[in-house]
Parts: C-alpha cells; structure tokens; sequence
C-alpha cells in the first residue's frame, strides 16, 4: 500500500468496479479502495448505478486506511457539499378541548353507578334468604 495514502486526504480515483453494496475505485497502480453505497452521495441511494459507472474519474476523500488487513474506506460523499435542506411546513398542532366537569345533579342520569345499586343487591340476596 502507498505511504501517502492518508486518513482526511482528498484524491482522484477511477472507478474499477461496482457491487450492490459499494464501488472499487482505484487510487494509484497498487492502492484500491471502497466507497460503501451509503458514502456514494447524500440522500438514499438504490442503485450505485444510477450514480457511477466503471471507468468514471471520481474525487474521493481517505476515511480510513487499514495497513494490516490492505483495506482503504472511502467517501465520494465527503467531497460534496450538503445539499440545502428545505424546511418542511409544520402540522398546527390540535387544540385540546377543555375537560367538561357535568353538575351533579346531571350526572344523575343514565345508568346506575354500581356503588348506588349494590345497596340494592345485598337487601334483594337477604331477602332471597329468608324466603328459603
């Protein structure tokens, strides 16, 4: 592997070959690297294709150098400016409705609370028992 090859260095490389998961560019005679699929661009990329093809001249910039295992990462990505984000119009929020708090004398209304009918209850199963 070249020595000159650094980590943050920007250089020119030719595409060798293209996977699903990234493409080869080759940066001198004996130094190849991969640019991932994610560092192809900024935003998603579905196909490397659509973006690169081999024989392109590509300015890549050195992620990573791994001596050991002869493994150079590389970013096209990192050597272009991030696009302009457009600022999405927010949802209004909804506005809750305030808790209505019913009278007591309304709430009266409708189906027995089973605290006013077990009263009830208990006086009818008493009954029954006596009437055994």
């Amino acid at each position: 592997m070249s020595e000159k090859i650094e980590a943050g260095s920007v250089l020119t490389g030719k595409v060798t070959g293209i996977q699903p998961y990234g493409a080869f560019v080759a940066l001198d005679g004996n130094t190849q690297g991969l640019v991932h699929i994610s560092e192809i661009t900024h935003g998603y990329v579905k196909d490397i294709n659509e973006f690169l093809k081999v024989g392109d001249e590509v300015k890549v910039k050195v992620l990573s150098v791994d001596e050991e295992a002869g493994k150079v990462s590389l970013s096209i990505r990192a050597t272009e400016e991030a696009p302009a984000q457009e600022a999405k119009p927010r949802k209004p929020r909804q506005k809750r409705q305030p808790a209505v708090i019913i009278p007591e004398a309304e709430q009266q209304q409708g189906f027995n609370t089973l605290k006013e009918k077990l009263q009830e209850w208990i006086d009818q199963s008493q009954q029954e028992e006596i009437n055994k």
